[in-house]
């Protein structure tokens, strides 16, 4: 299985790997990724892959069988299996990842419902709402967002046992996505201002180290999206 770097660092941008396999599709297998690989509502990061002298592009990564697989962003020869090769993502999109889906998490606490849905961006990215009734102050929860984010909370992970998980399905804010067990424990991302808990939930995804990062964001509008259903967007400011 490939050695999830992007897990133990967020902010690490590159990395030595070697080469382990190829897929059927046209993926190339490493035995370490920073990069990260599509799943949980974020894509997948871009960057390059070099070895031999050669720069490949990489158009993503997704999930395989036997870890993560780089997908080239064009026609290219593989490297062989077993080259050395250096992995760089492209950060500043990688970045824009951390600060949105970071900013959703705490949208999520600023509207304390069941999630239904949800996707990360690069510029914005939204959650769907178990909602009947849309929200009769749109500016109200933007100004209570962006003041969660200017506090310059403190986010961290760490991990529980699948069992102790399904012990505490309060945890598991979406109802669509199931977090990401079967490996015998689960990644929780916490948001802290100072002693008190803001944010607890399951997340395999990548974050900021503290909200400041993420910026102001705005709040779009709020649709319609079935019977109790309401998609809320945020754009990064």
């Amino acid at each position: 299985m490939t050695e999830l770097l992007f897990r133990d660092d967020a902010y690490q941008t590159a990395a030595e790997c070697r080469v382990t396999g190829h897929t059927p599709e046209g993926g190339i297998l490493v035995d370490r990724s920073v990069f990260y690989a599509t799943g949980g509502g974020q894509p997948g990061d871009s960057g390059l892959l070099d070895w031999g002298g050669t720069r490949m592009p990489i158009a993503t990564a997704v999930k395989v069988a036997a870890g993560i697989a780089l997908i080239p962003a064009e026609p290219m020869p593989m490297p062989p299996v077993g080259a050395p090769a250096r992995q760089l993502i492209d950060w500043s999109r990688r970045h824009r990842h951390m600060r949105v889906h970071t900013a959703l998490h705490l949208l999520s606490v600023v509207i304390p419902l069941p999630v239904t849905g949800g996707q990360i961006g690069a510029d914005k990215g939204r959650l769907d709402f178990d909602m009947p009734d849309p929200p009769g102050d749109v500016a109200a929860l933007d100004e209570a967002l962006n003041s969660l984010i200017a506090r310059d909370l403190a986010v961290s992970d760490d991990w529980i046992t699948d069992e102790e998980l399904l012990a505490n399905p309060g945890l598991v804010k979406t109802m669509s996505v199931r977090p990401p067990m079967g490996q015998g424990r689960v990644r929780l991302v916490r948001i802290m201002d100072g002693e008190t808990l803001v944010d607890l939930q399951p997340c395999g995804g990548t974050h900021v180290r503290r909200t400041g990062e993420i910026g102001r964001v705005e709040i779009g509008k709020i649709e319609n999206k079935g019977r109790q259903n309401r998609r809320v967007t945020i754009t990064l400011a």
